[in-house]
């Protein structure tokens, strides 16, 4: 009777579609598997989990589960429809690409902020791998099935991505990435005056324990993977200061979360609070000029400036680097402009 089982599970399974995936972390609360998977499907509804359940289509450890199932720690989450996920179904779209370099086996791309690198949950089109299929044949799969891709930026970060563009590439330029041997240095504008020169921000990186859509940073690993920024000042601003961030590893927002957990968010970073006033007075003419800031910059202000990797066939040594990117430096400008007139000490 058991294999019987089995062998309909198998089945079942060989004719639905894998649309979503989540490991619950070592430190995960026992949690209704409805609102564990509203905490991490963007857009989802409860109703529309629930009768995903009803319908039989989410699965624990390879275990159709109702909606009142309680995930717990290490728990496998998975959701399974009949047709294939939209994201795996790439069209070909002719949107323009920034080039940087390019040869038989890689190309190097500058990203524009907005652009989302790949197709997911409510961005099935104007992808950046959209662009590809369109403009490259054949590119390689990653391990998460998209094509060319070895890394990725957010959607509103801007700035380089190397593409591979043969399956030697793919693995040799991945193992890079994977053994830190790749060199990444953003720029980026955050809130409040760095302390310190220079500095290391390490930690644990993982979701958040009440926000879903947000990252943060832990003491335990239990609760994420281990990630590493160097990051070093450029310009101090007054109440934000110009730094560059190097990755030692390459975590999810890992600039993002790392900053904000020693005190200074993005300016502008929605996400994560920097489109508040964090620093500086309550005086109407500084909120003014926040908001003229904001609006000349309307996204979180970082820019992926520097990429090097090692070539995979020539085994030469690659370095790119781009321009901040006119909105951000138009930003940035307007505060020295106005830290150069309003200094710290008279307005507090």
């Amino acid at each position: 009777m058991q294999n019987n089982q089995n062998t309909d599970q198998e089945e079942l399974e060989d004719e639905l579609y894998e649309h979503h995936r989540f490991e619950a972390s070592k430190g995960q609360a026992p949690l209704r598997v409805d609102k564990f998977l509203m905490n991490l499907v963007e857009n989802a509804t409860r109703n529309k989990i629930q009768q995903a359940a009803a319908n039989g289509n989410i699965f624990v450890n390879n275990i159709p589960v109702k909606s009142n199932y309680k995930v717990k720690a290490n728990d496998v989450v998975r959701v399974l429809l009949e047709h294939p996920p939209f994201e795996n179904i790439i069209i070909p779209e002719n949107i323009p690409l920034d080039i940087v370099y390019e040869d038989d086996q890689l190309l190097v791309i500058n990203k524009p902020a907005g652009l989302v690198v790949h197709p997911g949950h409510g961005n099935y089109t104007g992808t950046l791998v959209n662009a590809l299929a369109y403009h490259f044949e054949n590119l390689p799969m990653n391990s998460s099935e998209r094509p060319g891709l070895v890394h990725r930026i957010d959607k509103d970060t801007s700035g380089l991505l190397v593409v591979a563009k043969t399956d030697q590439a793919m693995a040799f330029l991945a193992k890079q990435f994977e053994e830190k041997t790749s060199e990444r240095e953003y720029v980026a504008l955050v809130w409040g005056n760095v302390a310190e020169e220079e500095g290391t921000v390490t930690g644990y990186i993982g979701r958040h324990m009440k926000d879903r859509m947000q990252m943060s940073c832990y003491d335990n690993e239990e609760y994420g993977k281990w990630a590493v920024t160097h990051y070093k000042v450029l310009e101090r601003l007054g109440y934000v200061t110009l730094v560059s961030c190097k990755l030692e590893t390459g975590r999810t927002h890992q600039i993002r979360v790392h900053m904000k957990h020693i005190g200074h968010t993005l300016f502008n970073d929605e996400r994560y609070g920097g489109h508040l006033i964090l620093k500086g007075t309550t005086f109407t003419k500084y909120k003014q000029f926040i908001d003229n800031c904001f609006k000349t910059l309307p996204r979180q202000a970082l820019h992926a400036k520097t990429l090097g990797f090692q070539h995979p066939t020539t085994k030469e040594f690659l370095r790119f680097d781009t321009e901040i990117p006119q909105d951000m430096m138009e930003c940035v400008e307007k505060w020295r402009v106005y830290s150069k007139s309003h200094t710290v000490e008279e307005e507090n």
